[in-house]
């Protein structure tokens, strides 16, 4: 009898590999009740909104807005979701139908085709599909305003009459005014003592113009603003909107012939004379009665909302992760 030859059956031997980390498919941004909300979800979205702001920003400042604009966005999606689910019990619905008429009149203000709003959405890093469903969101959460908030608000012919008689029983609005300065320069890094030197030289031009000397003529012999100093200071008129924010807050509350100063400003300290003013007069009541039982309403609309959305949230499990 033959043996038969031995057969050598080689294994492969496979090392063990080290355990990898977990890697991570995705995160969970929000938990409303049942519904997830994931990071990749609200970075989309944020991302959207930061294009609107300025590429040249400080990359800290930057920072700082990408990170309140991914936590309002997380809050905007939690309250669609909220929304989303009051709608659904009370019975509230958007037809496919509405949805279209609604994207049909957004390109008709924006004046583009459907090819054009594609490429648009596209570049924004979103589809068509993804902007109806927004779109019905919008439309959705409109309407449960209407239905579940808009019953709460009253406004009472004696609230309107009370908005007028407060605003008649407030000064007369000043709408613009004539004024003039006087320019203590200040070079970039200006030291302590030059600071100083400029604040008490401003005090005392402040202090001889409610003395009864003449600001114009001060401003000819002590401003140093070359445009301005040969015409006495006159910078003019300007209407609200015009002046930078922190001047505009104390020119338009001074009255006419009233000086201040020191003021800062981006070329050293100015002491300022307010020398004309126009005022807009109140119309009669039965002019603007509509008007500002609108505002009332929209004003108590926007309270109320905000006071239902809380309910929600209450009502509500609601978890960030963000």
């Amino acid at each position: 009898m033959r043996r038969l030859p031995f057969l050598l059956v080689l294994v492969p031997v496979v090392a063990l590999a080290a355990p990898k980390k977990p890697v991570v498919v995705e995160r969970v941004a929000a938990v409303v009740n049942d519904t997830v909300i994931l990071e990749s979800e609200v970075v989309s979205k944020a991302a959207v909104l930061m294009q609107q702001e300025s590429e040249d920003a400080d990359p800290k400042r930057r920072e700082q807005m990408w990170r309140q604009t991914v936590r309002r966005t997380v809050d905007q999606m939690v309250d669609e979701e909220l929304v989303g689910e009051a709608a659904v019990e009370a019975k509230l619905e958007v037809t496919d139908a509405e949805v279209g008429r609604a994207i049909d009149e957004i390109k008709r203000q924006n004046r583009v085709t459907d090819r054009q709003l594609e490429q648009a959405l596209a570049a924004q890093g979103l589809t068509m599909g993804e902007y109806r469903r927004d779109v019905r969101k919008q439309i959705l959460r409109l309407r449960a305003v209407s239905v579940l908030v808009r019953p709460r608000v009253q406004v009472s012919d004696a609230d309107v009459k009370a908005r007028f008689d407060k605003i008649a029983g407030q000064s007369t609005a000043v709408t613009e005014i004539k004024v003039r300065h006087i320019l203590l320069a200040l070079p970039d890094k200006a030291t302590a003592a030059q600071q100083e030197d400029a604040r008490r030289r401003a005090g005392d031009i402040v202090s001889r113009v409610r003395g009864g000397e003449d600001f114009t003529a001060l401003a000819k012999t002590t401003s140093e603003d070359p445009a301005t100093k040969a015409g006495g200071g006159d910078l003019g008129w300007y209407k609200r909107g015009e002046l930078p924010t922190e001047w505009e807050e104390v020119l338009f509350g001074m009255n006419e012939g009233e000086v201040r100063g020191p003021i800062k400003g981006p070329r050293g300290l100015h002491v300022f004379q307010v020398q004309e003013l126009k005022k807009e007069a109140t119309r009669p009541f039965d002019e603007v009665k509509e008007q500002l039982r609108e505002q009332l309403f929209t004003e108590e609309m926007e309270k109320q909302t905000k006071v239902w959305l809380e309910e929600l949230r209450r009502r509500a499990h609601v978890e960030v992760k963000l």
